[in-house]
């Protein structure tokens, strides 16, 4: 995308992104608790902005659609990303969902100014 499109952000953000793979052998309420841990994630104080989603419908070669839910968590910074991981909010969805998932995979990132 050019810089000169309105969609750039020229300000500084840490972007944490996590890709779960839950169980094949959920039951409906495991499911249930999962999503609903999952969204309580993005009502922490640190997050400016959150976005929870499952794979698009779309269908190419290098396109990896095998995970079952994407988190992605903007903070301002990297202390609002520290924030994030020792909130209360964040241990309680470790705690009740862990089990959930058979396979987790984060990739951070700082965006440039």
């Amino acid at each position: 995308m050019p810089a000169t499109d309105h969609h750039y952000q020229s300000q500084i953000m840490f972007i944490h992104s996590v890709y779960f793979w839950l169980k094949p052998d959920l039951t409906e309420e495991q499911l249930a608790t999962f999503w609903a841990g999952v969204h309580s994630l993005a009502t922490i104080k640190s997050v400016r902005q959150g976005y929870i989603g499952k794979p698009a419908a779309t269908d190419r070669p290098i396109i990896d659609r095998s995970y079952s839910c994407s988190l992605i968590i903007i903070c301002d910074d990297d202390a609002g990303q520290e924030f994030y991981q020792v909130d209360p909010i964040h241990d309680q969805f470790r705690e009740e969902c862990g089990e959930f998932w058979s396979k987790v995979l984060i990739y951070d990132a700082v965006t440039e100014g």
